[in-house]
C-alpha cells in the first residue's frame, strides 16, 4: 500500500480552471505529504476563474506533453467550464488521461472535468458523478451518472463541484494508498 507521503500527483489544467478546484486539492494533497506538479499545455502559468471573475495565476511545473505518467501515482483534473472545455480538444491532454486510465493509476475529476474522461472514452460502463449540467454528456458516453458528493469506480474518483472538495481529496488519498487498479478499458 503506497504511502501518500511518497506519492507524486499530476494536475493538468489551462486558463479558466475553477480556482478552488485546483488550489484547494493541490494544497490539501501537499499538506498530506504528496508531491503535486501542475502541468499546462505550454508549461506557462495559468489564470483561474473564481466563481464570477478571473482569479489567481498559478505557476506551472511542466508542459502536459513533458509529463510522464509512469512518474506519477495519480492524475487530478480540476473543473470549471472553460478549463475542461479547452483541454478536451487538446490531444496531448486526452492522451495523458488515457495513459493514466490504461495503467490503472488513480484519476480524479471534479465538476466539469469528467468531460475529459468522456473525451478519453474512459467512462463507458462506469459509475460517475459530475456537475449536473454535463449529466447528459456523461450518460451519452455510457456512464452511469449518480448524484453523490463523490463516486469511485475502480480508482476513478469523480465529484460534483467545489462543495465536495474535502471528500474528493480524501477519496483520492484513499485510492492512492490502495495502489494501482487493475482495470480494463471502459466497456
Amino acid at each position: 500500500m503506497p504511502d501518500i507521503r511518497r506519492a507524486r500527483i499530476l494536475m493538468i489544467a489551462t486558463h479558466g480552471f475553477e480556482q478552488s478546484e485546483l488550489v484547494e486539492p493541490r494544497n490539501q494533497l501537499r499538506s498530506a505529504g504528496a508531491e503535486v506538479d501542475i502541468a499546462t499545455p505550454d508549461g506557462l502559468p495559468i489564470r483561474g476563474w473564481d466563481r464570477t471573475n478571473w482569479g489567481e495565476t498559478v505557476e506551472a511545473d511542466l508542459k502536459i506533453g513533458d509529463a510522464r505518467p509512469q512518474d506519477y501515482d495519480a492524475l487530478v483534473l480540476p473543473g470549471g467550464v472553460m478549463n475542461p472545455d479547452k483541454l478536451r480538444t487538446d490531444e496531448t491532454a486526452i492522451e495523458t488521461v488515457r495513459n493514466f486510465i490504461d495503467t490503472g493509476k488513480v484519476v480524479g475529476a471534479i465538476c466539469h472535468a469528467p468531460w475529459l474522461l468522456v473525451q478519453a472514452d474512459a467512462i463507458r460502463g462506469r459509475d460517475v458523478t459530475s456537475y449536473r449540467s454535463i449529466r447528459r454528456d456523461v450518460e451519452n458516453a455510457g456512464g452511469q451518472w449518480i448524484d453523490r458528493d463523490v463516486v469511485t469506480d475502480n480508482g476513478i474518483v469523480t465529484s460534483r463541484g467545489s462543495q465536495d472538495i474535502p471528500v474528493f481529496v480524501a477519496k483520492i488519498v484513499e485510492e492512492i494508498q490502495e495502489g494501482p487498479h487493475n482495470r480494463a478499458r471502459a466497456s
